[in-house]
């Protein structure tokens, strides 16, 4: 089938492209307002952009309502320009998924979840402390487009786990950190446990010689 995504509805724009563009990483986003009070999201509308300068985008919709309402993380970053990007493992997978549940403003995801903070290096937003990985990020632009926002951030700092660390590169250890994606929609993820594949790049010197 053919669609045009200038005829059918944003939703079921939304339901092909999640399908399609997975596995995606997670952010489990940490932002702050003025006030000090702390909110939890994950994004799997996430990934790195560049590296230098180092930018990591989300995708920020706005909250479903017939009036353009950002939601609490878009908001918090807007005014303090500030955010810790959390890396999803299968160890905190389900605590995740709780603070992606709608709750109130007056409850904190975090207490929800049952999980607890541990301060940054360079921005004032905490990670998180169970998080075997964070990204402190600086907003570097917002950018509205339609219902949604675009947010670019620039990572100032990372935290990572010494066990999860080959200082020679440095290189992740990544088939021991088992982070996880997200695949389509409807609570479906993708673990990495056991499933790399070491595909090496084949060099063009190589290519002429018949190396495929």
């Amino acid at each position: 089938m053919i669609f045009d995504v200038e005829k059918i509805k944003a939703r079921e724009t939304y339901n092909l492209l999640i399908g399609l563009v997975a596995p995606r990483p997670i952010a489990l986003v940490t932002s702050m307002n003025e006030e000090g009070r702390m909110n939890a999201a994950p994004y799997s509308s996430y990934n790195y952009l560049c590296t230098d300068p180092p930018i990591v985008g989300l995708g920020v919709m706005n909250r479903p309502s017939e009036h353009f309402v950002p939601k609490d993380t878009a908001r918090n970053i807007r005014r303090t320009g500030e955010f810790v990007v959390n890396v999803v493992t299968e160890d905190i997978a389900q605590q995740m998924n709780i603070c992606a549940t709608d709750f109130p403003a007056e409850f904190d995801e975090l207490e929800m979840a049952g999980f607890t903070t541990a301060p940054s290096q360079v921005v004032k937003v905490p990670r998180i402390a169970q998080a075997h990985a964070a990204l402190e990020c600086k907003e570097f632009t917002t950018m509205e487009i339609g219902r949604s926002r675009i947010v670019l951030g620039r990572v100032v700092s990372i935290y990572i786990e010494d066990k999860f660390l080959d200082p020679a590169g440095p290189y992740v250890l990544s088939e021991e950190l088992h982070a996880i994606g997200r695949m389509n929609g409807l609570g479906a993820y993708v673990k990495t446990r056991d499933s790399f594949l070491n595909i090496p790049r084949i060099p063009y010197e190589e290519w002429k010689k018949g190396k495929r």
